[in-house]
């Protein structure tokens, strides 16, 4: 058998990757804590680790699996900044899922724009005790207004459809424009121009790290609404905070943070936030926080436990995945490989 080690491993983890696993090919071992420097050690013995966003594997960690004798790292997740790609070749395999289910965060995206625009949040605190006053709950149209989609990726393209069938003028961005499509391309000073929502779809690389800052917010619209299910560090919450406290900004939409890896995950309702910039966030009327549930639906769980189980037995069968990561591929250099053959 198989044997795989999980971090940062939750119910419904467990819950689909042992439904997924029909003919009991692989033996789990799960473990609630993150990967990192300190808990590696968990994984001795495993064929395989499967990680989520918050590990953090970088050389130490990466020195320590490969010493254990173990060559494969599986992301069950699409993003890959907690992992140093590059250190990795040569030594760990490394694979991901790049697309479980771009409805569901694209769909999240929207449901946290209407509940901010319509106060639906708080429509139902309102309601529950029956208080049924529609004084401070005015919002406005979405048809006609125009969004600004950062990232046209598969969730990205699934939020523009959503948003033309509310009336809305796309304008979009991204460094590699999506080929024969009819999706209008702008630049992205265009963008903050005009803009009145702005929802960010893209990967956290350096290029993108802080896209929306200090600088930016100046140049956005005054009362734009911000949208961010991709990664925390896209904004930098601070300055997020200044445009709120401005009015410049009129509403942040947040599935993400910046410094979610302490926090989100975890119950901590019976403690006091030591996270002072996100307490005050949350605080703010104008803000909605979900804790990175965007991807979180039964078809999503299930498209990620089927692929990443199918990514582990390509590797540790042929020695290639068409979901391998490398630093060699598209979007980090140029390799003709086209996963078609071994990365190492």
């Amino acid at each position: 058998m198989i044997k795989v080690a999980f971090f940062d491993a939750k119910d419904y983890d467990i819950a689909s990757f042992q439904a997924a696993d029909t003919n009991k090919e692989f033996e789990y071992r799960f473990f609630e804590t993150r990967l990192d420097e300190n808990t590696v050690k968990l994984a001795e013995g495993a064929d395989a680790v499967c990680v989520f966003v918050n590990d953090d594997i970088n050389e130490s960690v990466i020195d320590a699996l490969v010493s254990y004798g173990i060559r494969l790292l599986a992301l069950r997740c699409a993003g890959y900044n907690n992992v140093d790609i590059e250190y990795a070749y040569q030594k760990l395999h490394v694979v991901r899922v790049p697309a479980y289910s771009p409805y569901a965060v694209a769909e999240h995206a929207m449901a946290l724009l209407l509940t901010s625009i319509r106060r639906i949040h708080k429509s139902y605190i309102r309601t529950r005790d029956f208080n049924f006053s529609l004084s401070g709950l005015t919002g406005f149209d979405l048809h006609g207004k125009t969004v600004g989609v950062i990232g046209t990726g598969k969730i990205g393209k699934v939020f523009i459809d959503i948003c033309r069938g509310f009336g809305m003028k796309v304008l979009a961005y991204d460094k590699y424009p999506a080929k024969d499509s009819d999706i209008r391309y702008v630049s992205l000073e265009e963008i903050w121009k005009e803009a009145d929502i702005l929802s960010f779809h893209c990967p956290l690389t350096p290029e993108t790290r802080h896209i929306v800052n200090a600088d930016t917010i100046s140049r956005m619209k005054t009362g734009v609404v911000l949208i961010n299910t991709s990664r925390g560090a896209l904004i930098d919450t601070e300055a997020l905070l200044n445009g709120i406290r401005e009015r410049k900004i009129g509403a942040a939409c947040l599935d993400v943070y910046e410094e979610e890896s302490d926090i989100f995950f975890q119950d901590r309702s019976g403690h006091i936030l030591d996270d002072e910039i996100l307490a005050r966030l949350i605080s703010m009327p104008n803000v909605i926080v979900t804790s990175h549930q965007a991807f979180l639906t039964k078809e999503a769980l299930a498209n990620i436990s089927d692929t990443t189980l199918s990514n582990i037995r390509d590797i540790l069968n042929t020695g290639k995945c068409v979901n391998e990561l490398c630093y060699r591929c598209p979007g980090f250099s140029t390799c003709s490989r086209d996963h078609t053959e071994k990365c190492f």
